[in-house]
């Protein structure tokens, strides 16, 4: 368990990732409905999905960076100070990236799923996980010493974050997209009108909570 937890943390935010709407879902059900095809709302799910993946990557291949250049102590308070920032700029001014119509192709869902997770610190609210404490294979670790601080995170690991996360929010996200597809007949956009719950807020909490999750685990 000392050593699967944060796997299982990386894929509890993907689910989470893929329950919020502006990551994605709401826009496939979008494109689905306008073409009334279910195969358009699978086929925009996975360039969604790709995007959120290489905005992701991108934040933990910075984190691999820095880590060779900063102590843990001094880069946990970077981090923590980063998401700190942007969850309280999105608490009290969330905006999110314009640009995208409705009829677009694989390539402009792919960059609009990137520039939307990019901006929402999607990555970020990744790292307290991935900086908490080693995992088995998981680190390239410093020599020396029984409780080594890891340096780096191994290519593979990153590879297998990177999946494990986006396949969880995948399955959320298309799982929604199909459901409220499939009942729109029946139930039309009724359940998201008097369900709807406010992700902006719940978004930057997060990014606040997992501020103070690098700070003390």
């Amino acid at each position: 368990m000392t050593h699967n937890w944060p796997w299982a943390a990386l894929m509890l935010l993907g689910a989470y990732h893929g329950l919020n709407p502006a990551m994605g879902w709401l826009f496939a059900l979008s494109l689905g409905l306008q073409e009334k095809r279910r195969s358009a709302v699978v086929a925009a799910l996975l360039p969604i999905a790709l995007g959120h993946a290489a905005a992701i990557t991108l934040a933990i291949l910075a984190l691999r960076f820095v880590q060779h250049f900063l102590p843990m102590n001094i880069l946990k308070w970077g981090v923590a100070l980063f998401l700190f920032s942007l969850g309280a700029y999105r608490l009290f001014r969330a905006s999110h990236p314009r640009g995208a119509g409705m009829r677009v192709a694989g390539r402009d869902l792919f960059v609009w799923s990137f520039l939307m997770s990019s901006a929402h610190g999607a990555g970020l609210m990744l790292l307290p996980v991935l900086m908490a404490q080693p995992m088995s294979g998981m680190t390239h670790s410093m020599a020396g010493g029984v409780a080594a601080i890891p340096s780096s995170l191994s290519a593979s690991a990153i590879a297998f974050a990177v999946l494990i996360h986006t396949a969880s929010m995948l399955a959320v996200a298309g799982l929604l997209a199909i459901v409220f597809f499939e009942s729109y007949e029946t139930v039309g956009l009724r359940i998201l009108r008097h369900t709807w719950l406010n992700f902006d807020l719940l978004w930057a909490i997060a990014l606040l909570v997992a501020g103070f999750v690098v700070l003390f685990f």
